[in-house]
């Protein structure tokens, strides 16, 4: 007799810092802030994903804008709404009036899913297309919405969704 085992599929856990290891997270995104502000062109599409997994990543939904420059240098990644564990509101208007202010040519609009998949939710992607009508309306460059989760991100972009 013979039986059947199914091995239960693991599912990827938020990761848990200390308050020391909080305190080194938070010490090594200033250190990389600092590079940034010093080197600030983003020269390959892998250096964004980098930057975005380091800076984005955490145990609430954080929104944040890339705001660019016509040579695609950043002038300042921006925390524009902290939400729950599941939500984060967005208000289109607000993306684009800081980008008018900054006078930035092009952006891209970074956050996270704190419980690990970075799978696009149907409001996901209804906020991309919002934000994506008013840039092409102001002739600003979205160039891609980025979900980060644990261990990867998603690039709306690449899956054709945007």
């Amino acid at each position: 007799m013979t039986r059947n085992t199914r091995t239960p599929a693991i599912e990827p856990q938020p990761l848990r810092f200390s308050a020391q290891e909080q305190a080194v997270v938070y010490e090594a995104r200033q250190i990389l802030l600092r590079h940034l502000n010093q080197n600030p062109v983003l020269t390959s599409w892998q250096a964004v994903l980098d930057y975005c997994a380091l800076t984005i990543r955490g145990d609430v939904e954080r929104f944040h804008v890339l705001y660019l420059d016509r040579r695609n240098r950043l002038i300042s990644d921006e925390c524009l709404a902290i939400g729950t564990i599941d939500h984060v509101p967005v208000y289109p208007r607000e993306v684009l009036r800081r980008c008018l202010a900054l006078n930035a040519s092009a952006l891209i609009i970074v956050h996270n899913h704190p419980a690990g998949d970075p799978e696009p939710s149907a409001a996901d992607l209804a906020m991309t297309k919002e934000i994506r009508n008013a840039c092409a309306s102001l002739g600003v460059v979205l160039h891609d919405h980025i979900i980060t989760g644990a261990g990867r991100e998603t690039s709306l972009r690449a899956r054709g969704e945007l």
